[in-house]
């Protein structure tokens, strides 16, 4: 049976070759050139469904301007009706610890070209204030001559309670600076370099020096720097491992002491970008530009149909059972990352509420439709703060607003949701335990539950 070849502007689309949490990467090829390239798609819906727009079109255009030999090049963005496509460079030589699986660890040597390559290519992004912040196995590539690429500077790097989510849970902490895990405000150049650290350890040992079979231990012996250097290490690699490998980010080695160590200064050969390179980013504002202006528009229509009804089911799963006192009772001392009030105002009149209140707390409003999202930085200033609000009726003009905390410390989000709600109290809705409108709610749930 032939197969169906695909076109997207002048690329011919073919097989996948690899699959992420929010695209696909396809083979393709160029048409006119004949160049192989590797195409990323990503789902519109996927983008708008996780609030991913501006990140993204932010992370493709640092990408068209970090030009350097040992990071992948990004050509250009097309879009089609539903999809985007990213157009990458094509690396053939596999990952580079496809090496290690092949030959257990490499030689000391080995390791420093490679790890000079990786250097010269964090530091080129440092110096224009950009940070990988997700540097791992995966994101190192090798070309046809067996040079480093790093792939996905800036893509991935997605909203940071995304990485967080994805490190804690289903991807790998143990590339991570300590304090990147413990979620507080981090510097990125010192978190990048202690992620090429453990590479460069990975590289010469060919194991990882952290590895637990459980999360606590292994968060415990990363906070504590907790390893040891095998004896086949030189005492110059294993002085330069410990000082990259410092838990505490301000005593931590830069990447400028990196370079001026012994061991990185042997056959050391410069890897630099060419300086008169010209970006167009005209490509990533059409297709940016567009994807926002429909769903907007979109999103409008929607609005005017008020917000979402909440189904039995939803309801009775949020307020755990048919127990609703917790969704009343605004007296609680403990407040969850996740948080609900009710009110009995018209959900226009809300909506202008939280967002008059947010404005006097000085945080940035983004609304869509009955969504919310309130954005601000942390009181120490070193990190986002951010709050997702979303209006729901739940029963005829019985509304509730669902708080949730997007990024941030999560004790600066129990004084912002005090602060809050002492802004919003003409909204909030606080009845009695006798009050009618409970019970017929829990009435209602509980015949719809049966």
């Amino acid at each position: 049976m032939m197969s169906v070849k695909r076109n997207v502007g002048k690329y011919e689309i073919g097989r996948t070759i690899g699959e992420g949490t929010f695209a696909k990467v396809k083979f393709a090829r160029n048409t006119e050139t004949n160049e192989s390239v590797a195409i990323k798609v990503m789902a519109k819906t996927t983008i708008l469904k996780h609030r991913m727009v501006d990140q993204i079109k932010r992370e493709i255009s640092i990408m068209k301007i970090v030009r350097h030999p040992c990071i992948v090049r990004l050509h250009e963005v097309l879009a089609s009706q539903t999809k985007i496509y990213i157009v990458l460079e094509f690396v053939t030589g596999g990952e580079l610890f496809d090496k290690i699986v092949h030959h257990g660890r490499l030689s000391e040597n080995e390791s420093r070209k490679y790890f000079q390559q990786l250097i010269d290519a964090v530091s080129h992004c440092h110096s224009k204030g950009i940070y990988h912040r997700d540097l791992k196995p995966e994101n190192l590539l090798l070309d046809s001559k067996k040079n480093l690429k790093v792939s996905d500077f800036g893509l991935s790097a997605l909203p940071q309670q995304g990485v967080d989510l994805l490190h804690t849970t289903c991807g790998t902490p143990n590339y991570v600076a300590p304090e990147v895990l413990s979620h507080r405000g981090y510097d990125g150049a010192a978190a990048d370099v202690w992620s090429c650290g453990v590479i460069l350890y990975v590289l010469m040992a060919g194991y990882l020096p952290f590895d637990e079979t459980d999360l606590p231990s292994l968060y415990n012996k990363i906070n504590a720097a907790d390893f040891s250097c095998p004896f086949w290490f030189s005492p110059s690699a294993t002085s330069l491992i410990r000082k990259i490998l410092d838990p505490n980010p301000k005593t931590r080695i830069k990447i400028e002491g990196i370079k001026r160590s012994p061991w990185f200064l042997k056959n050391y050969v410069p890897v630099r970008a060419r300086q008169d390179e010209m970006v167009n980013l005209d490509d990533v504002s059409a297709v940016f530009d567009d994807i926002e202006d429909k769903y907007v528009n979109e999103e409008s229509r929607d609005s005017e149909n008020g917000p979402l009804i909440m189904n039995a089911f939803e309801m009775i799963t949020l307020s755990q059972g048919l127990n609703l006192s917790a969704l009343f009772d605004r007296r609680q001392d403990y407040i969850k990352r996740q948080t609900r009030f009710v009110s009995r105002q018209p959900a226009k009149d809300i909506l202008a509420a939280i967002e008059a209140a947010a404005q006097s707390m000085g945080l940035k409003v983004h609304t869509r439709s009955y969504k919310t999202r309130l954005e601000g930085v942390s009181a120490n200033r070193a990190s986002q703060f951010a709050v997702v609000l979303e209006i729901f009726e739940v029963a005829p003009s019985l509304f509730m607003v669902d708080v949730r905390k997007a990024a941030g410390d999560t004790l600066e989000y129990h004084r912002f949701y005090k602060n809050f709600c002492t802004r919003l109290e003409n909204v909030i809705w606080r009845p009695r335990d006798s009050d009618p409108a409970i019970l017929q709610t829990m009435t209602s749930l509980s015949n719809s539950s049966e």
